[in-house]
C-alpha cells in the first residue's frame, strides 16, 4: 500500500520579513447560534423544586394605610372597670374572712415573740389622710435638718397634694367635723409649702440667668436647692 503524502499548510500570517501575507486561509466564521431568551426558557422548563423566575408587575399596588396603635387601644383605660368580672357577696365575704383571719394568726406569732408588744392601732380616714400628708411634706422638703440643702420634688408633692383633695372630696358628707378640719389644715399647709418652694425655686432660676447679664449683680450659685 503505497504511503500517502503529506500536505503541510503554513498557516503563518506573516513572512520571515515580517510582511502580511495574503494567502492564509481566513479564519471560519461561526455560525450564528440562536440564543433563546430566558424568560421563555423558565416558561418552557417543568415546574420542579428547583428555582424558579418570579416576573414582578408593571405597577405595585399602594400598600393600605394601617390604623394608628392609639385608635386600638383607645379607651382601653376607661373601659378597664367594665372588663372586670363581677364578684359575688360570698366571694368577697370569703376573701374578708380569710385576710382578718390570716391577720389574727399574725399578730398572735408577733406578740408571742415580742412580749408586752401593743397591738398597732386600727387604720382609720384620718391616719389614711396623714400618711399622704406626711409624703407630700418630705418632697416640700419638710424633712431636712436644719442647716442642711434640702432636696424638694415639686411635682410628686402636687401629685400627693391632689390625691389627697381627691380622697377628701369622695368622702364628703361622711366626715365628722374633726376629720374635716384636719383635713383642712393639712390642704392648707402643704398648698402653701407648695408655693413657697415654687417660689424659691423661680428666684433662683431667675438669679442664675442674671449672672450671665453683663452689669447684672451677681445671684445665688449651685442648683435649685432650698437652704433654710
Amino acid at each position: 500500500m503505497p504511503d500517502k503524502p503529506f500536505v503541510i499548510n503554513d498557516r503563518r500570517k506573516f513572512t520571515a520579513d515580517g510582511e502580511l501575507r495574503h494567502d492564509t486561509p481566513s479564519a471560519p466564521t461561526p455560525e450564528p447560534t440562536h440564543e433563546t431568551p430566558a424568560a421563555e426558557v423558565a416558561a418552557e422548563a417543568p415546574a420542579v423544586g428547583g428555582p424558579r423566575l418570579v416576573t414582578a408587575p408593571d405597577e405595585v399596588p399602594p400598600a393600605e394605610p394601617q390604623a394608628e396603635a392609639g385608635e386600638e387601644s383607645m379607651g382601653s383605660a376607661e373601659d378597664a372597670a367594665d372588663q372586670l368580672p363581677a364578684l359575688t357577696a360570698d366571694q368577697i365575704e370569703q376573701v374578708k374572712r380569710a385576710y382578718d383571719d390570716t391577720l389574727d394568726r399574725l399578730d398572735t406569732a408577733i406578740r408571742s415573740q415580742n412580749l408586752g408588744a401593743e397591738q398597732p392601732p386600727p387604720i382609720t380616714f384620718q391616719s389614711v389622710v396623714q400618711t399622704l400628708f406626711m409624703q407630700a411634706l418630705m418632697m416640700l422638703g419638710g424633712a431636712a435638718e436644719p442647716g442642711q440643702p434640702v432636696s424638694v420634688d415639686p411635682m410628686g408633692a402636687r401629685q400627693m397634694i391632689d390625691m389627697i383633695t381627691a380622697v377628701v372630696d369622695k368622702a364628703k358628707g361622711n366626715l365628722s367635723p374633726d376629720e374635716e378640719k384636719f383635713c383642712e389644715s393639712a390642704l392648707f399647709e402643704l398648698r402653701m409649702g407648695f408655693l413657697d418652694v415654687t417660689q424659691r425655686l423661680a428666684r433662683q432660676a431667675a438669679a442664675r440667668a442674671g449672672q450671665g447679664m453683663p452689669g447684672a449683680p451677681g445671684g445665688m450659685a449651685g442648683g435649685p436647692s432650698i437652704v433654710r
